[in-house]
């Protein structure tokens, strides 16, 4: 079993940034893990933010390029994700994941909101 802790979230201003964590214990397999941030706004389906490879390849959805860096620390189990530059339309609730050996697991979810 995995679990994963999240912590981060707030209420910034626009412009404001915030560094979400995940750290990642139990049943640890390195081999083949990946580990994203996604994003659920009200009435909206949950949106893959970034992702971060075993072999650190990252990727981003558009609309987070240039503002976000997802990031991890292997010794610390933990995958960081970096918002800068934060938008009122950044405001959800974002969930860390994992999967690993064919299973996946997710975080509890972290409210971000970003005022005016």
């Amino acid at each position: 079993q995995v679990h994963l802790a999240e912590s981060g979230g707030g209420l910034v201003q626009a412009g404001g940034s915030l560094r979400l964590s995940c750290v990642a214990s139990g049943s640890i397999f390195s081999v083949n893990a990946i580990m994203a941030w996604y994003r659920q706004a009200p009435g909206k389906q949950r949106e893959l933010v970034a992702i971060i490879t075993n072999g650190d390849n990252t990727n981003y959805a558009d609309s987070v390029k240039g503002r976000f860096t997802i990031s991890r620390d292997n010794a610390k189990n933990t995958v960081y994700l970096q918002m800068n530059s934060l938008k009122p339309e950044d405001t959800a609730v974002y969930y860390c994941y994992r999967t690993q050996a064919a299973f996946t697991y997710w975080g509890q979810g972290t409210q971000v909101t970003v005022s005016s």
